[in-house]
């Protein structure tokens, strides 16, 4: 069991940075894979990111490329988005999540097993 918790969301402006933490319980947190997903008003949850277990390649939406990083530290159970240039279009609820499912599957909300409740950033123009 896990138990997720993000924070630092808030209210920016076009063009500015935030970042998000996942705080996790339990001590098997460095065996699952962080994603991170987003949900804005009457739109599906949407794929941001994800930072694996294994130590493999981050992977990200296209829309966030090189804007987002996602990071991780094991030892305080805790993974980052760093969110960078951000734009009204990121306004949304985001949540971060854990599962163990293969490298295919990472990008597919329901193989998550483990959700945080959610965490508003909202981009003005």
């Amino acid at each position: 069991q896990v138990q997720l918790v993000e924070s630092g969301g808030g209210y920016v402006q076009a063009g500015e940075s935030l970042r998000l933490s996942c705080a996790g319980s339990g001590r098997t947190f460095s065996t699952y894979n962080m994603g991170w997903f987003r949900q804005a008003p009457g739109k599906e949850r949407e794929f941001v990111g994800v930072i694996r277990r294994n130590g493999g390649p981050t992977i990200y939406a296209d829309s966030v490329k090189d804007r987002f990083t996602i990071s991780r530290d094991n030892a305080k159970n805790t993974v980052y988005l760093q969110m960078n240039s951000l734009k009204p279009e990121d306004t949304a609820v985001y949540y971060c999540a854990a599962g163990t499912q293969v490298l295919s599957a990472v990008r597919s909300s329901e193989m998550y097993a483990y959700w945080g409740q959610g965490t508003q950033v909202t981009v003005s123009s």
